[in-house]
């Protein structure tokens, strides 16, 4: 190791190298955010869907329990579902002409987020976003208060955005959740750029991007448009289009739950 490099080590006891002038960098880019947490204190719900619940039995009745419910409620005409949700200028997985968005409101630290990633995602995109029936826009809500690194993941990922890789982002940063999430973030801040190395980010835009706290206030409108929503807990959903409104999901709720609205308002 050279005098212009700098070790780290991880949880794992792997050694990770990063130039002096990089992690310096990121340690500014650290004291950004950090001035913003001020910012921000506060002004975060408690969210008991990601943090507190553990059991995967409870997990599970409560998802089959809030189905069926969803099934003995929803409207079978879509013009009866008027609720407007914003899609900002958030980023957007799929074909952005889809006729029905699913609008997420997610924190990347959150692992019921993780959870919809893992097990819900993969079965809506292959059946709905990979045909061009749906889209995904992914709102950030990052829980501050009990996420301390959320806030720079999303910052992340916008700087992926800026380079056309947000979904290369969005999947690193979930698959890699448990690496990072446990970090001081300094070390977190490191990680994700290194995850922009492997996804073949331009790394000096990348790094510049992620210290410059450029980011913060597109954050801060999404926080405050979900709390606008009624938004109380990660991951949050909402389905539909401006036409026909936006039909809510609260939640890591199953693939289920998405087909039985998807498919109405598609008229299936």
């Amino acid at each position: 190791m050279s005098s212009d490099d700098f070790e780290l080590n991880q949880n794992n006891n792997e050694k990770i190298f990063v130039k002096k002038s990089t992690f310096n960098g990121l340690v500014i880019g650290l004291i950004v955010v950090i001035g913003v947490a001020a910012f921000f204190a506060g002004s975060y719900i408690t969210n008991l869907n990601s943090n507190q619940i553990s059991e995967e039995d409870l997990e599970a009745a409560i998802a089959k329990l809030e189905l069926k419910i969803l099934q003995n409620q929803l409207p079978t005409k879509q013009s009866n579902l008027t609720m407007k949700i914003s899609v900002d200028n958030d980023p957007i997985i799929g074909n952005p002409d889809a006729p029905i968005t699913i609008i997420e409101f997610s924190d990347f630290q959150c692992p019921f987020c993780a959870r919809f990633y893992t097990q819900t995602l993969p079965l809506i995109y292959e059946e709905y976003i990979e045909p061009g029936k749906v889209k995904l826009v992914f709102r950030d809500y990052p829980i501050q208060s009990i996420h301390p690194n959320a806030v720079p993941a999303a910052v992340a990922s916008e700087c992926a955005n800026e380079q056309g890789k947000f979904k290369e982002m969005h999947d690193m940063l979930f698959e890699k959740q448990n690496e990072w999430s446990k970090q001081k973030t300094a070390d977190a801040l490191s990680l994700f750029s290194q995850y922009a190395t492997k996804i073949q980010l331009e790394q000096e835009v990348f790094d510049s991007c992620l210290t410059s706290g450029k980011y913060i206030e597109e954050i801060r409108k999404d926080l405050d448009d979900g709390r606008d929503y009624g938004v109380s807990g990660t991951p949050g959903f909402f389905v539909g289009n401006d036409q026909i409104g936006y039909v809510e999901l609260m939640g890591a709720q199953p693939f289920d739950s998405f087909k039985k609205i998807i498919d109405i308002q598609l008229g299936l």
